[in-house]
Formats: structure tokens, C-alpha cells, sequence
């Protein structure tokens, strides 16, 4: 990986503002229904569980694992074209499966990244206060849950 990307400022909105505000603050919070304690990401205006609307913000460890992941070394993403190669993945928060968070995954080795490596939420800095939750390998590893058996890995060109 060759240079940070230049990140664009995220368009929040009022139904993805409870998720910013928290991130400004260092926590990571997830759209959560009180009906069925579903957690639901991206935000919705109904849960995808039961279809309440009955849904509020509730912090999370920020704590999870690799469920998928991909190499990028095309430079067709804006802001990214000269940090290719850079990984992208997708996240499985402990709190449920299949929540599931994007982010790339800074430090990582993609010659050693396999699914199932623990993460950590971290958060970097943005314009305008905004804090970009990523994560990053934890030292440790934790066998594959059942859930997570079956999912994909690296895609390459």
C-alpha cells in the first residue's frame, strides 16, 4: 500500500446522524429496534427483523471479525487511486451475525489476512470533526464460529 487515501466527507443524514455523532465521540453505535433488540446496518426506517419502527441508536464493543475481503488494485475509486493495492472488508460485529460493517483495514498484510482475523474498531479523523470508523487486526486470533464457515475470501483480478 502506497499512500492513505483521501477520504470524501460522508453525507449524513438525519436517519445516519445518531451513527456520525457517536463516531465524533469514539463509539461505535448501531441502529438497534427495542421491539426485538435487532441490530440493523446500514440505518433504516424499519427494522429488518420484525418492521418496527420503534428503532434507536445503541453503542456496540467494536469489536468483531473478518468476514470477507478483497484486494483492490484497480484505481477506479476516487480518492483511492494511489493507495491501491488496499484491502477492503466486510466486518462481523460480535453482537450478531451477519452485522455487518465495510472498511478497509489499515496495516493489514493481505498475504496473511484470512477470514476469521479479530478486529477492532478504531477511528480516523475527518473534515469537519468527523471521526471514520475502521478496524484493525487485533494480535490475537479466534477460531471461525460457525456462522462465519462458508464465507467468502479474497477476490482477485
Amino acid at each position: 500500500m502506497t499512500t492513505s487515501p483521501s477520504r470524501a466527507t460522508p453525507d449524513v443524514t438525519d436517519l445516519t446522524r445518531p451513527f456520525w455523532d457517536a463516531a465524533r465521540e469514539g463509539r461505535l453505535a448501531i441502529q438497534r429496534c427495542a421491539g426485538c433488540a435487532h441490530y440493523n446496518h446500514p440505518p433504516r426506517t424499519a427494522c429488518d427483523a420484525c418492521l418496527s419502527t420503534n428503532l434507536a441508536f445503541a453503542d456496540v464493543s467494536g469489536k468483531g471479525a473478518v468476514w470477507s475481503f478483497t484486494v483492490m488494485h484497480q484505481k477506479s475509486v476516487a480518492g483511492f487511486e494511489d493507495a491501491v493495492p488496499y484491502l477492503t472488508a466486510l466486518v462481523e460485529l460480535d453482537e450478531q451475525p451477519l452485522l455487518l460493517l465495510v472498511t478497509n483495514l489499515p496495516g493489514a498484510d493481505p498475504s496473511t489476512l484470512r477470514i476469521g482475523h479479530r478486529v477492532h474498531v478504531i477511528f480516523e479523523p475527518l473534515q469537519d470533526g468527523l471521526q471514520l470508523p475502521q478496524f484493525v487486526l487485533d494480535h490475537a486470533r479466534l477460531p471461525l464460529s460457525s456462522h462465519l464457515e462458508g464465507a467468502g475470501g479474497e477476490i482477485t483480478p
